[in-house]
């Protein structure tokens, strides 16, 4: 198994159909199939369901389809690096994180080096914390921001000077949007939204003081703006960061902080002794220069 065969097999899953892979290949239909069959027979695996009218991928052929995208993506990544001039500071950064209002200072640091280096560009990826983790120990993502708490153990780290605080997210004519604040006891008689994430539910649990299960919830989410919607429609109030959700005047929603305060800190990592290219390594620069 090799980058191409692998490029085939994206192809293919991407398109449902080898004829339609095979035209963005620029190849014919009969050497694309073989390359499929020896494929699954290397692998022992079935990786397509080949219908009438569109090929699917088996459960198999999905997981070999996350590993492929990683494989390839890293690929091209190491290649712009080896290819990127020795006189001038250029290639790719790429930056995972969760939603939050802390992303701010990285994009000031972000604007400061596009007008001194021209020819370096970003690629921000947003997911949940482990999702961010896998990426950077896969070597696809150059520095992550997590949210605290979060298992530093394994990265460098430096702390962010912004913090987030937990909150309710609801809309305007919830009775609780008349409190400055919302306490435990406000939410268990309320349905709920929340992050599915294992170590929000140990947070929020440790705020209850283990009441978690007296909780509510409805529904789970693990990026907010899809979670907004559904609390703009009525589903229930979302317990969430502060600031990701703009809730202005003409907002039907409202963000009310937790009362005792709930507040959690920022921290920017990126694998212990990692070695980078000349891009990501000007940009540590920069975040060491402004926050330490």
């Amino acid at each position: 198994m090799d980058i191409r065969t692998l490029q085939y097999f994206l192809a293919v899953a991407r398109e449902e159909s080898i004829s339609g892979a095979a035209e963005f290949l620029h190849m014919t239909q009969p050497p694309l199939s073989r390359q499929l069959k020896e494929l699954e027979t290397e692998l022992g695996k079935q990786l397509f369901i080949r219908g009438n009218r569109k090929i699917t991928l088996t459960e198999d052929g999905m997981i070999l389809r996350k590993r492929a995208e990683e494989i390839v993506s890293l690929m091209e990544k190491t290649k712009t690096e080896l290819t990127a001039s020795g006189e001038n500071i250029s290639g790719d950064i790429y930056i995972g994180g969760a939603e939050t209002e802390g992303i701010r200072p990285i994009a000031k640091i972000i604007r400061t080096m596009q007008q001194q280096y021209e020819h370096i560009r970003f690629h921000i990826f947003s997911a949940q914390a482990e999702d961010v983790a896998e990426r950077i120990d896969n070597g696809l993502l150059d520095f992550g921001i997590f949210i605290e708490p979060a298992d530093l153990s394994k990265y460098d780290f430096i702390k962010l000077p912004s913090t987030d605080i937990w909150g309710l997210l609801m809309r305007k004519d919830n009775p609780l949007a008349n409190k400055p604040t919302v306490t435990p006891r406000d939410l268990f008689a309320i349905p709920l939204l929340l992050s599915d994430q294992e170590m929000v539910k140990n947070e929020i649990s440790g705020w209850l003081g283990g009441d978690f299960n007296k909780l509510n919830i409805v529904a789970t989410y693990n990026l907010l703006y899809n979670a907004s919607l559904m609390v703009e429609e009525g589903v229930g109030s979302a317990l969430c960061l502060d600031r990701i959700i703009k809730t202005t005047e003409s907002s039907p929603l409202c963000f009310r902080p937790l009362e005792p305060k709930l507040e959690v800190g920022l921290n920017i990592v990126w694998k212990k002794y990692q070695i980078f290219p000349k891009a990501a390594a000007k940009f540590l620069e920069y975040l060491q220069k402004e926050y330490r």
